[in-house]
């Protein structure tokens, strides 16, 4: 059974920092990333990792945020800096199984970023 599972939101101020983690396993993964879905708008991806480790970031994040992963323990971490209010939103992890190209989503972690 596959299970993606987050950790690390959180309330931060404006300029700071936080570090999203998700631990997926039951199977073998090949792109693994992270979207995120503001109230009243719709998900949107936010950064996407190969397992090659080739990235791909949303512009309004580019500088700011880093994607990274460990192959070996199935994990795909967000590091978040310069945080600003406009980045508040839950975030989701995303993996597609190699076998069968299937999607799965973790259950969301709240950002919010808020003096």
């Amino acid at each position: 059974q596959v299970q993606l599972v987050e950790s690390g939101g959180g309330l931060v101020q404006p300029g700071g920092s936080l570090r999203l983690s998700c631990a997926a396993s039951g199977s073998f993964f090949g792109r693994m990333g992270w979207y995120r879905q503001a109230p009243g708008k719709q998900r949107e991806l936010v950064a996407t990792i190969t397992r090659d480790r080739s990235t791909n970031y949303a512009d309004s994040v580019k500088g700011r945020f880093t994607i990274s992963r460990d192959n070996a323990k199935n994990t795909v971490d967000l590091q978040m800096t310069s945080l600003k209010p406009e980045d508040t939103a839950v975030y989701y992890c995303h993996a597609r199984r190699i076998a069968g190209d299937l999607d799965y989503w973790g259950q969301g972690t709240q950002v919010t970023v808020s003096s």
